[in-house]
């Protein structure tokens, strides 16, 4: 391997690692994927992680929601 391919390559890793919005997009697709064989594999663990990340949500939205009612 020559010194130019070396340096090539490491400057992909570079900006691959450094590219935020594809790191996001990758990382939303991943966890699509991962939902998706999960709700084919377990349906029941996926409608309690639903259930679970809906309730966070509202005691989040609730909690604000009273910090802000009680200045």
């Amino acid at each position: 391997m020559t010194a130019r391919t070396e340096l090539a390559r490491t400057l992909d890793a570079i900006e691959y690692k450094l590219n935020l919005p594809r790191q996001l997009r990758y990382r939303a697709r991943l966890l699509n994927l991962r939902l998706y064989r999960l709700g084919e594999d377990n349906p029941a663990a996926l409608a309690g992680i639903a259930v679970a990340a809906a309730l966070v949500a509202g005691a989040a939205v609730w909690l604000g929601v009273k910090t802000v009612q009680d200045r």
